[in-house]
């Protein structure tokens, strides 16, 4: 098997450390990411999946334990350091599409790649490339607000795949859609991660959804377990 893209080794995270009403979120949490694999998240509310994921995405510090991205070790960069690779490593996709309202859709997926420092021309191809990919070629010219739900929700798809991560966070990319949306936005994922062959890790609490992907992890008692088997992520 490739490297793991994305690794979580002995992640403890507290709340209020040291206080009376100190929490535990994440007690020691493991997790391996690899090229080409589709792995669900699945959590209760309040177990500490949105923790997990923005230690993920190198938008929060465990208070112990180790962050590598690519092979690269986040723990100690400056604050600099840890937004170019997560720049440069790391998409993200949200329950809401949070597209940039006076932009186009075609421009939501060109400025973070100018902000790359990728070049107009360069960044316009692969904007219009990948919302081609995602049956959007003529919706292109069109502002969020011109969008439905699912359409806005794969432009948000194809912005967190411009810069080519090597791996994509998702945190309940289909919540806010109808379960006939839902599914046209999960097959594109699906197709895209196959199609790229990054590494992706979905929180969901759709069960459905979650048997569909290549791995099924739970977050227990701050612990990632495989859901299947019950051993350690």
């Amino acid at each position: 098997m490739a490297d793991a893209v994305l690794r979580l080794s002995g992640i403890t995270r507290v709340y209020n450390a040291g206080a009376p009403n100190a929490v535990q979120v994440l007690r020691g949490a493991d997790l391996a990411l690899y090229p080409g694999q589709l792995t669900a998240l699945m959590a209760p509310s309040g177990a500490g999946k949105s923790t997990l994921l923005h230690i993920c995405g190198l938008l929060d510090h465990p208070d112990a334990g180790e962050v590598a991205v690519a092979g690269q070790s986040a723990i100690g960069l400056s604050d600099r350091a840890r937004t170019r690779l997560r720049r440069e490593k790391l998409g993200f996709v949200y329950q809401f599409h949070h597209l940039l309202p006076e932009f186009t859709a075609a421009e939501n997926v060109i400025l973070p790649q100018l902000a790359a420092g990728y070049g107009q021309a360069e960044a316009a191809a692969r904007a219009a490339d990948l919302l081609g990919r995602v049956g959007l070629a003529g919706r292109a010219d069109h502002r969020p607000a011109a969008l439905s739900g699912g359409e806005a929700q794969r432009v948000a798809l194809c912005r967190a795949l411009a810069n080519r991560p090597a791996v994509l966070l998702a945190d309940e990319p289909t919540g806010n859609l109808d379960p006939a949306t839902a599914e046209t936005v999960f097959a594109t994922l699906l197709d895209l991660v196959r199609g790229t062959g990054l590494a992706a890790l979905v929180a969901t609490h759709n069960p459905e959804l979650a048997a569909r992907m290549d791995r099924q992890l739970r977050l227990e008692d701050g612990q990632l377990v495989e859901a299947a088997t019950g051993a350690a992520a």
